[in-house]
């Protein structure tokens, strides 16, 4: 099993019990239990299906996303867990992670998930701050967000838990308060995530009507320097610009297969996947409405029909996308579609900037060029 290359499975749950206003994926109005059982019962016809492509692989994670995945049947899960250790040779610690929010009703399901096989919970707490999860339109109150975490960390060997910053008005002194809460909890992973307003969102047109001023870059900054230092004196691990680990075995696995290029199976309404058939790096993007994607499946056993194959210099530039935003950054010899190498006057410009480590073998970002990455990294792509 050693010899066969990586593999992970995303599953993608599209309902939620309320969209939150930030929210920009592929999600529904949670809907009625037979049209969920259907899409349940697609989701491992697809599994099926893809694993006649790929081939033999070593299974390294599933992941169940949405979405609120904790809020489909237990016994879908564990089926769907089942069905991918079937296909594909799991490793003995297989990562099986699960997105969960903490309302009372979902956190009261957490031990029928892990009889399921979860073995590792992404909890979105967001904030401890009630009136801030109000304006966040979160259906959990702070006191809920606790006794979710608390259970989490006695059911499930791993537990990761979200919180978003900058928000309106707030203050770096507010932001260490809300920090300092998520660290107490004795999660072996947080994911701090700035609050950014994407096109199309509920927040997009209430900033275009004036309700709300977004934190300017300069506030940004402040609060994402204090993450770092707070969470770095805690014993967490930047080893993603938004991801922070309590030691090496504390790292999503998961996430760490998109952020190195590896391949990974996409399930489910708007799943995007990446395998290598037949040699060539290959994307693939699941229909993105339910009704389309159980047609899909019915009728053609997969759930996306047009699978693109990615470029030399698609394939560099998508490494390098996601690759540079880790502490391990992207080796030279995968961006040789680019002409990217240490000697190359933008890397040399960028390493003189302080923005890129001076590391003859690989591009990775310092700690200053995180804080800018998405100009970093047009200024490598767009020369």
């Amino acid at each position: 099993m050693t010899d066969l290359q990586p593999l992970g499975v995303y599953v993608h749950w599209p309902y939620c019990a309320r969209i939150c206003p930030y929210c920009d994926f592929n999600v529904v109005r949670d809907r009625k239990q037979a049209e969920q059982a259907g899409l349940a019962a697609a989701i491992v016809a697809d599994l099926e299906a893809q694993r006649a492509l790929t081939g033999p692989r070593r299974l390294v994670s599933v992941f169940l996303g949405g979405g609120t995945p904790s809020l489909m049947d237990p016994r879908w899960a564990a089926d769907i867990v089942a069905t991918a250790r079937r296909l594909w040779d799991a490793e003995p610690d297989l990562e099986v992670s699960l997105e969960a929010n903490p309302t009372d009703a979902e956190a009261g399901r957490f031990a029928a998930f892990a009889d399921a096989g979860v073995n590792r919970l992404s909890l979105g707490l967001q904030s401890f701050d009630d009136a801030a999860l109000t304006f966040l339109g979160r259906n959990h109150d702070s006191a809920e967000a606790r006794r979710a975490a608390d259970l989490a960390a006695r059911i499930f060997p791993r537990l990761s838990v979200d919180m978003i910053y900058a928000l309106p008005g707030q203050t770096v002194a507010a932001w260490r308060d809300q920090l300092a809460r998520a660290i107490a909890l004795g999660a072996e992973h947080i994911s701090p995530y700035q609050l950014t307003i994407e096109a199309g969102t509920a927040f997009d047109r209430a900033v275009g009507r004036g309700r709300f001023r977004p934190a300017d870059d300069e506030t940004g900054a402040a609060l994402y320097d204090t993450t770092q230092t707070l969470l770095s004196a805690a014993g967490f691990e930047a080893y993603e610009v938004s991801n922070h680990a309590r030691g090496e075995a504390a790292r999503s696995r998961h996430n760490l297969i998109y952020w190195r290029g590896q391949d990974y199976v996409g399930v489910g309404p708007g799943a995007h996947g990446r395998l290598t058939l037949d040699g060539v790096r290959t994307a693939t993007e699941a229909a993105a409405k339910v009704g389309d994607y159980i047609r899909d499946v019915a009728e053609t056993g997969l759930g996306y029909r047009e699978p693109e194959a990615l470029s030399p210099v698609e394939r560099a530039e998508e490494r390098l996308l996601m690759g540079l935003r880790t502490d391990e950054g992207v080796g030279f010899e995968e961006l040789a579609a680019l002409g990217l190498m240490a000697g190359h006057p933008v890397v040399a410009g960028l390493v003189g900037e302080g923005l890129l480590a001076a590391d003859p073998s690989r591009l990775r970002a310092t700690r200053a060029g995180r804080l800018v990455l998405d100009g970093v990294t047009r200024d490598l792509i767009v020369r």
